[in-house]
C-alpha cells in the first residue's frame, strides 16, 4: 500500500511495479512500459494513466522549502579531477548551528541532483548537518527537469569519472567551515550503490546508510570502516538478489551492520515524490538512519 500526499490510495499489480522498476533503471523504455502495463489497464486506468501517476510529483511532497528560516541552502562548485573542470552540487547547512557540524554527503538516484534529493538534502540541514548532495549530471548540463531526459543522459556518463568526482565532493566537503570533522553519506538507488562504494574508498567515512542499492565489490568490503545501516525493500528482486553475498562479506569482514527491510515496501519507498512511497516505513529507517548519524558524527 503506498500514498501520496496529494493522491489517494494508489494500489497497482505487482507487474506493473516490476515494469516501472525496469523501466526507471533503463531495462525497457517509455514505450516498453506501456506496452507491457497495456494487460493491466481497467477502464480510465490506462497504461498512460499509470505512467503518469507513477512520475515524480515534486512540489506537492516538498518537506522543507528552499528558502526555510532554518536553513542556508546554495548551489556550489568544486573541482573535478575526471577532466570536466568543475563539479557542482547542493550545499545547505543548518542557519544556527550551535558549534561544529557533522557532515553527510547525499547521493542521488539514477536521474541526477534532482528536487526530491534536494529536499532530503534540507531535511538534513534542519537535523542540524551539514549536507551537500553533488550532481553527477553537471558535467552534461545537470538534471534537465524531465525524467526520460534524465535518464538518457545518465546512461551517458562515465562511471569512473563520476566516482572520482563523488570522492572530490567528499574530500571537499571536508574542508568546509562549520564542520566538526565526522563524515557520512547516505544515498538511493544509484546513490545507495554509490554510498556502498564510497565505504569501500573513504577510511574516514564514519557512518553510511544506502538505500536500496547494489553492494559494495565484494573484495573491496575489507576496506569499509563505517557503520553501516542497510536499507532494502522487500519487493526488490534485482537488489535484493545481492545481499547474501554481500552480507556475507560484511560478517566476515567484521564491519560493524545492520539490516532494515520494512515489510509492504517496494524499490524507493523512501521517494515521497511517487506512489511507491510508503510513509511508515520512510519515516522508520530516516529515524534510524538520523539516529546513526547521531551516534557516529556527533560523539567526541
Amino acid at each position: 500500500m503506498s500514498t501520496l500526499p496529494h493522491d489517494p490510495t494508489i494500489d497497482f499489480d505487482p507487474g506493473v511495479w516490476k515494469l516501472f522498476d525496469d523501466y526507471v533503471h533503463g531495462v525497457i523504455d517509455r514505450r516498453g512500459f506501456l506496452r507491457g502495463a497495456s494487460q493491466y489497464a481497467v477502464g480510465a486506468m490506462t497504461a498512460t494513466a499509470m505512467l503518469g501517476l507513477l512520475t515524480p510529483r515534486f512540489a506537492q511532497a516538498q518537506k522543507v522549502a528552499p528558502d526555510d528560516q532554518g536553513i542556508r541552502a546554495e548551489y556550489v562548485e568544486f573541482d573535478s579531477p575526471a577532466g570536466h573542470g568543475k563539479g557542482r552540487g547542493y550545499l545547505v547547512r543548518p542557519a544556527d548551528a550551535k558549534g561544529p557540524a557533522p557532515l553527510v554527503l547525499v547521493a542521488h538516484e539514477n536521474r541526477g541532483l534532482k528536487p526530491h534529493i534536494e529536499d532530503i538534502a534540507r531535511r538534513l540541514a534542519l537535523a542540524g548537518y551539514i549536507a551537500f548532495a553533488p550532481d553527477a549530471l553537471f558535467p552534461l548540463g545537470g538534471y534537465p527537469g524531465d525524467e526520460d531526459a534524465a535518464r538518457t543522459e545518465f546512461a551517458k556518463l562515465d562511471q569512473l569519472k563520476t566516482r572520482a568526482d563523488f570522492l572530490a565532493a567528499a574530500a571537499w566537503l571536508q574542508t568546509q567551515d562549520g564542520g566538526n570533522g565526522k563524515l557520512g553519506a547516505v544515498g538511493f538507488c544509484w546513490g545507495g550503490g554509490m554510498t556502498n562504494w564510497l565505504a569501500t574508498q573513504l577510511p574516514e567515512l564514519a557512518a553510511a546508510a544506502p538505500y536500496y542499492g547494489n553492494g559494495a565489490p565484494l573484495d573491496a568490503v575489507a576496506s569499509i570502516k563505517a557503520e553501516l545501516l542497510v536499507v532494502l525493500a522487500e519487493t526488490d528482486e534485482r537488489i535484493n538478489a545481492g545481499w547474501p553475498a554481500y552480507e556475507q562479506a560484511l560478517k566476515d569482514a567484521s564491519v560493524v551492520y545492520r539490516m532494515l527491510q520494512p515489510k509492504g515496501t517496494q524499490h524507493g519507498f523512501n521517494n515521497d515524490t511517487t506512489p511507491r512511497y510508503n510513509a511508515e516505513a520512510a519515516a522508520e529507517v530516516w529515524k534510524e538512519t538520523l539516529a546513526l548519524f547521531e551516534r557516529q558524527l556527533r560523539t567526541a
